[in-house]
């Protein structure tokens, strides 16, 4: 017998999120949906809905410990495990508004599950069909550029919670297969779409069958893009359309730390949303990861660059090893700085000058890794801890 097939449906639009979920659930016999409603996570209750064709069952769970994390590991998991092993045709989860795709995805592959089988993964008993993401282009372009926070719009997941509404949204959008359009999008959300998810399918219609018949081979279906590989999937378009227009920075010099802080807001100021690889001249060995979205930025860490821990060749994926081999710099390695920036106001020229004027100098250069380490450095908690992130 065939195995399970998951579909994933989000998006800040939950009414329109919950009807596509719906029919996608009345598309196939014998299918279940599967909704974790998260507005009472701040008390330790979220509410369980799985629905059928022909019942609906609700429950109401106490979490000792109330958070997104917490609700998606002790029930989400296990449900969907459970719902696999007695062979259900097709799975839809309608995500809450708070839980982001890709970290769902995340823990469906990675988060093992005890049953009678022993542990495993979600993965090993389903296969993800597609993500789909609703949005509502009436008011999606103001939240992907605004600086709300997902607690002032009442959709966190804990007081705690500072994601801003911006960085869910256009994250959701740059991970789905399928992008559903509430209703008919004007000409400047549709150019952010083309260039943040070009490979993505989009419809206006919340029947989906069809759509998923007719995805491309290289959709990514739930697979997280490798931080060290392309930065986008597809081929966006390359001109400004609307205001919009989607700006490479590359160069393979190291950031002066001091500097690059001070810079950091050309990549806030009329900016959709930019994402990344760095290094910084006071960390050499560390790949950094960069995304912003909404009037904030993080900072994540990676790991240590091949060139910095010769081991890591062994172990890095294909792509990442091979993408290294092409680019081999005999003084940089595989070091680099590669930013995709989307912007709707600020002046692409003025982001380029802003970041080149971070790089290190001819002569900064030339005191070499010992005196790049003596640099001024505001991202001191990438050296207490290698795992943090800075906002």
């Amino acid at each position: 017998m065939s195995r399970s097939q998951l579909l994933l449906v989000g998006g800040l639009a939950s009414d329109v999120a919950r009807e596509t979920a719906e029919s996608a659930m009345h598309e196939v016999e014998g299918a279940v949906l599967v909704h974790h409603d998260l507005r009472s996570l701040t008390e330790g209750i979220v509410r369980r809905t799985v629905r059928t064709a022909e019942d609906v069952r609700e429950t109401v769970l106490e979490l000792a410990h109330g958070c997104a994390s917490c609700t998606l590991r002790e029930d989400v998991l296990p449900l969907l495990r459970r719902l696999a092993r007695n062979r259900v045709p097709r799975i839809v989860l309608h995500l809450d508004p708070a839980m982001e795709p890709e970290s769902v995805c995340g823990a469906l592959s990675t988060l093992l599950v005890e049953d009678e089988d022993g542990p495993g993964t979600v993965c090993e008993v389903l296969d993800i069909a597609a993500v789909l993401v609703v949005i509502d282009p009436e008011n999606w372009f103001r939240r992907a550029t605004g600086d709300e926070t997902l607690v002032e719009m009442g959709l966190g997941a804990g007081t705690e919670d500072e994601r801003t509404v911006a960085h869910v949204a256009t994250g959701a959008v740059a991970f789905a297969d399928v992008l559903v359009l509430a209703r008919s999008a004007d000409p400047q959300t549709l150019a952010v779409l083309d260039r943040l998810a070009p490979a993505a399918v989009r419809t206006t219609g919340r029947e989906v069958g069809q759509l998923l018949e007719r995805l491309p081979a290289e959709a990514r279906r739930g697979e997280a893009d490798d931080p060290h590989g392309p930065l986008l999937r597809g081929t966006p378009p390359l001109h400004a359309e609307h205001g919009i227009v989607l700006t490479e920075f590359d160069a393979r010099r190291p950031l002066h730390p001091k500097r690059f802080a001070e810079a950091m807001e050309v990549l806030l100021d009329g900016v959709v949303t930019a994402w990344g690889r760095i290094w910084l001249a006071s960390k050499p060995e560390a790949s950094l990861w960069l995304e912003s979205a909404g009037g904030a930025l993080w900072l994540g860490y990676l790991g240590p660059w091949l060139c910095a821990a010769p081991d890591e060749w062994e172990q890095a994926a294909p792509l990442r090893s091979a993408t290294a081999a092409l680019r081999w710099d005999p003084y940089y390695g595989d070091r680099e700085q590669h930013l995709l920036v989307l912007v709707h106001e600020a002046d692409p020229e003025r982001i380029t000058e802003a970041l080149n004027g971070a790089l290190l100098t001819d002569a900064e250069l030339a005191e070499g890794q010992d005196g790049w380490r003596a640099l001024p450095d505001p991202f001191q908690l990438f050296e207490d801890e290698p795992c943090g992130s800075q906002s």
